[in-house]
């Protein structure tokens, strides 16, 4: 059952992956999840990524440098502690998360086509249930 997980997963992120070479942009996808994450959390540092992220703050730090030689991110340096650095999306960055957030929707309304609602918010809760056993093992 996870093999089709990850096969549905890879065939999402092909497809993704797929449309951001059509566009101005070619990201990776831990370039999308960076972005992502300086969405949801503007004036978020580098430090509260790899603590989020759990990855490695070298890889973080040259992911971040390219997407703010791109101009996806603005930089400023913290008000209280001038050697932290606050992230947040810069106009171009905002552009490019709604561009990538219209494009999932999309994706997802093909993906979920000819399913009911009523399967689908099973189909969510059987995977919620799906990770909370996988975290509970972790513990």
């Amino acid at each position: 059952m996870l093999e089709r997980v990850h096969a549905i997963m890879h065939l999402y992120r092909s497809a993704q992956q797929r449309s951001l070479r059509a566009g101005p942009h070619d990201l990776a996808h831990m370039e999308i999840k960076v972005l992502g994450f300086f969405a949801r959390r503007p004036g978020a540092s580098q430090s509260d990524l790899a603590a989020h992220s759990g990855r490695d703050k070298a890889q973080l730090a040259r992911l971040i440098r390219g997407l703010r030689d791109r101009g996806l991110l603005d930089a400023i340096a913290d008000e209280t502690d001038k050697r932290s650095t606050r992230l947040s999306l810069s106009e171009a960055g905002k552009a490019m998360f709604a561009a990538l957030h219209r494009h999932d929707g999309a994706l997802a309304e093909t993906a979920l086509e000819g399913i009911a609602e009523a399967d689908r918010a099973t189909l969510l809760d059987l995977l919620e249930r799906v990770r909370a056993n996988l975290e509970a093992g972790q513990a």
